[in-house]
C-alpha cells in the first residue's frame, strides 16, 4: 500500500471539524422536535431548527451522565444535569453540523446507548444515532416513488473458510424484466462500520430510488460487504493489509454476484467506491486490479495521482470528494492533475460538512449520475 495514501486518509480524518457549526446563535429557539431516527414513540433526543440537540436520560442513581457525540465520542461531550425526577437533561453547547451523527452516553464511567435512539453500527460497536435536519435533505428522503430492494446474501469464501455477508441493492423493476442486465457498483464503508452502513446511515437506496425516479441516472446494482477493517485499531492504519479483502472481493464476491444476479459482467460496467478507509481500500484495489474496475471513487478517502495508474485506457472515471471542513484543496489539486493528464476526473466538495455521512450522502448523489455513462 502506498504510504502517501495512508497519510492522505489520516489527513482527511484529522482535519475534520468537531461536528459543531462555527457560528452559534446567541439564543436557542424552542422549536425542538424528536429526531427522525428515534426509537418508536420516544420523545428524546430532540433537535431544533438551528441544529441544537437536547437529551433526556433516566438514571436516578447515577452521579454523572455525559453524552458523547461523533465517532467514538471524538466530537465532544454534553454534560447533563440531574432533575428531582431522576432524569438527566442537557442541550449541546453549539449547533451541530447538519446530517447524521453517532453518539453514546457515559453513565458513571460506563458506556451505554441512549434508549430513546435507534442504533447504528459505527466505532466498531452499535452506537446511538441522531439526525440533524439538513437544508437539502430532500434528495435522501423517503418519497412516494418506485423503490428498489436491499437484500442480504451469504456468499462462500474459501479464503476465510466461511460464508460472508453482503447487501445488494437492486433498482425498481429489476424483478419484472428478466432479460435486462445491469452494471454494478461495489461500495465500501469506513473504519468502525460494516456492510449495513451505506443503507442504514447513508440511505443510499433512497438516494438511488429518487435519482432513478427523476430520470437522472442509469439504474445499476450496488453491492456492499464488510471490508475486514475493524480488526485494525484506530490509529493503526499503517498495518492494514489489503490482500485478504482483495481476495474476498475480487475472487469470491464478484464471481458470486455475476453468477446470481443479472449483471453486465465486464470491466467496463463495474465500479468501486468507498468512504474514508473504504476509499483507501478502493484506491489500492483499483490500482492493483485495473482489469476488474473501470470507475473509481474516493469519498473522504484519499486521492489518486496520475503516475499511480498503469493503463489510462482502462479508466473511465475518477471521482474524488470530501467535506469543506476536511482538505478540499488536496482534492481539487489532485483532480486538476488528473484532468491535466487526460483523465475523466471529477471533484466534489460538500459545503459545511466534515468527515461525516452528510458529506458521503451528497458525494454519492453527485457520483451516481456519472457512473456507466
Amino acid at each position: 500500500m502506498k504510504q502517501h495514501t495512508i497519510v492522505m486518509l489520516w489527513a482527511f480524518i484529522l482535519s475534520a471539524s468537531t461536528g459543531f457549526s462555527q457560528a452559534s446563535p446567541t439564543s436557542i429557539i424552542e422549536d425542538f422536535k424528536p429526531s427522525t431516527v428515534n426509537q418508536p414513540g420516544q420523545e428524546y433526543p430532540k433537535v431544533n431548527s438551528q441544529g441544537y440537540a437536547r437529551f433526556q436520560i433516566l438514571a436516578p442513581e447515577a452521579k454523572s451522565v455525559v453524552v458523547s457525540l461523533g465517532l467514538g465520542g471524538a466530537k465532544g461531550g454534553t454534560t447533563l444535569v440531574k432533575g428531582e425526577d431522576g432524569y438527566w437533561r442537557g442541550t449541546t453547547a453549539g449547533a451541530m453540523d447538519e446530517g447524521f451523527h453517532y453518539y453514546h452516553v457515559t453513565v458513571d464511567g460506563g458506556i451505554f446507548n441512549d434508549p430513546g435512539a435507534l442504533n447504528f453500527y459505527g466505532s466498531t460497536r452499535w452506537e446511538s444515532g441522531i439526525e440533524i435536519p439538513a437544508h437539502d435533505q430532500d434528495f435522501y428522503a423517503l418519497k412516494n416513488v418506485p423503490h428498489g430492494n436491499v437484500q442480504q446474501i451469504l456468499f462462500p469464501s474459501k479464503s476465510t473458510n466461511t460464508s460472508r455477508r453482503a447487501f445488494v441493492y437492486t433498482p425498481p423493476g429489476y424483478h419484472k424484466d428478466k432479460t435486462k442486465q445491469y452494471p454494478v457498483l461495489y461500495l465500501q464503508h469506513g473504519w468502525g462500520e460494516d456492510e449495513t452502513a451505506w443503507s442504514n446511515q447513508g440511505r443510499v437506496n433512497l438516494i438511488m430510488d429518487n435519482l432513478i425516479a427523476e430520470g437522472k441516472i442509469k439504474p445499476f446494482l450496488i453491492v456492499m460487504t464488510y471490508g475486514m477493517t475493524n480488526e485494525i485499531k484506530f490509529g493503526g492504519l499503517a498495518s492494514f493489509k489489503i490482500e485478504p479483502f482483495q481476495t474476498v472481493l475480487v475472487d469470491e464476491l464478484i464471481p458470486y454476484i455475476d453468477s446470481n444476479f443479472r449483471t453486465l459482467a465486464n470491466q467496463a460496467n463495474r465500479a468501486m467506491a468507498g468512504l474514508s478507509m473504504g476509499g483507501m481500500e478502493t484506491h489500492s484495489i483499483t490500482l492493483n486490479k485495473p482489469e476488474v474496475f473501470s470507475h473509481y471513487a474516493l469519498l473522504s478517502g484519499g486521492i489518486y495521482k496520475p503516475e499511480e495508474i498503469k493503463d489510462k485506457s482502462k479508466v473511465k472515471l475518477v471521482f474524488v470528494s470530501c467535506g469543506s471542513k476536511e482538505r478540499p484543496e488536496a482534492v481539487e489539486t489532485s483532480i486538476k492533475a488528473m484532468k491535466d493528464a487526460g483523465y475523466n476526473a471529477v471533484s466534489y466538495i460538500s459545503e459545511n460538512t466534515a468527515h461525516e455521512f452528510l458529506t458521503w450522502r451528497r458525494s454519492f448523489k453527485e457520483l451516481a449520475p456519472l457512473l456507466f455513462k
